[in-house]
């Protein structure tokens, strides 16, 4: 499926043509249960806070270099060098105001108004929010059933696309992509010197079940045409810091560096402070969090499981669940259903056109709070008509 920009019209009008988002993202009714928003429960690390008190009370208020602060650019080239097979520098490291400003900020760089990206759905609905910013025409490419890339559909489309555009471990379906899925973009890559791969991977670091994660950073032989995306946002539970960063090679590193300072200007030096200090954080904490998650994941599998009307393929990474209900009903009038039964969800129809008889619930909230919102989940559903 494929849905042609307006070049008549403006930034703003094509975006509200074509956006999926709610306008009332964030909001929650009073005395409702929300598992709606992708933010982690618990607060950012005290040693975390700590770093950026301490920054503030040293005077680092000024601005930091438009490029980013080079020692945090250089400990993520060192990071990334280490664990893939991708020798990086900091040059081809970009800090971004959060995720969301380096995938604007890749997008504005790299893609021109009628160009066609290639976007695997359901996936993050903001990737067709940017295309519609820049001009370009997007590609709906349906997942198949067991939520593996449909590669021959990829491959079909690939020879006339600028850009495919991957979430992975996927929002809204936790699925992680398979060592198979990921070599099938690497050769679709190589057959077409000019496709580029932006690959979203800010919940890269959560993973269930001792799965393996192959990163697209892993794809040495074409690493000039991938871009990486991710953010300290859901690793390290700074949501509200708004810190990204954008892997690239160097000429295209160069540009989207340079849309994003021409956007944005320099990035908070306390916040950058605190980040060196996020990304010292020992790996058994982070796998402390991780394990946190699988636990609230089996909660909601539990709380599913057997209901007659409703499957779900089971979430391999982030926090996300994607359960499809069997019912008359639109995901827009389920979302609202679920609202009037004190539970906030997102409609499925958000995240790509098979989201359609789907809605998204997180479970990084506390347990307390899923627990009560399955409750009223579960009993809402079984309300449904057929």
């Amino acid at each position: 499926m494929t849905v042609l920009s307006s070049p008549q019209l403006g930034a703003p009008e094509r975006i509200a043509a074509s956006s999926r988002r709610p306008a009332t993202l964030g909001a929650a009714a009073p005395g409702a249960i929300s598992l709606a928003m992708g933010e982690p429960d618990a607060g950012t690390p005290t040693a975390v806070v700590d770093a950026a008190v301490r920054s503030l009370m040293d005077g680092r208020t000024w601005y930091s270099p438009m490029t980013g602060a080079p020692e945090l650019r250089e400990v993520l080239a060192r990071k990334i060098s280490a664990g893939h097979p991708r020798p990086t520098t900091a040059r081809e490291v970009v800090l971004t105001h959060g995720g969301s400003a380096g995938l604007a900020a890749a997008m504005l760089a790299l893609v021109q108004p009628g160009d066609r990206v290639l976007i695997p759905e359901p996936t993050y609905s903001l990737y067709a929010d940017h295309a519609a910013m820049v001009g370009a025409d997007v590609v709906w490419v349906a997942a198949r059933a067991d939520g593996s890339l449909d590669l021959e559909a990829l491959r079909y489309e690939a020879a006339t696309a600028r850009m495919i555009i991957m979430c992975n471990p996927g929002n809204p379906t936790g699925r992680i992509y398979s060592a198979a899925d990921l070599a099938g973009i690497g050769a679709l890559l190589a057959d077409h010197p000019d496709l580029l791969l932006l690959s979203d991977e800010a919940y890269g670091s959560i993973v269930f079940d001792e799965l393996p994660f192959i990163s697209a950073l892993d794809l040495s032989d074409v690493s000039s045409q991938v871009v990486y995306c991710s953010t300290l946002s859901k690793t390290y539970a700074m949501t509200g810091w708004r810190l990204g960063f954008v892997v690239a090679s160097g000429p295209l590193a160069d540009k989207i560096n340079l849309i994003h300072r021409t956007i944005n200007g320099p990035l908070n030096t306390f916040v950058q402070d605190a980040a060196l200090t996020a990304l010292a954080t020992p790996d058994a904490d982070l796998q402390k969090m991780t394990a946190s998650y699988q636990e609230r994941r089996n909660l909601v599998l539990e709380a599913l499981a057997g209901i007659p009307d409703v499957e779900i393929l089971t979430p391999q990474g982030a926090f996300y669940a994607f359960p499809r209900i069997s019912t008359s009903l639109s995901s827009d009038e389920m979302v609202a259903r679920f609202a009037a039964a004190g539970v906030m969800v997102r409609s499925g129809s958000e995240f790509g056109p098979s989201g359609e008889g789907h809605v998204r619930l997180s479970f990084a909230t506390d347990v307390t709070s899923l627990k009560e919102g399955l409750d009223r989940f579960v009993t809402a559903v079984a309300a449904f008509p057929q």
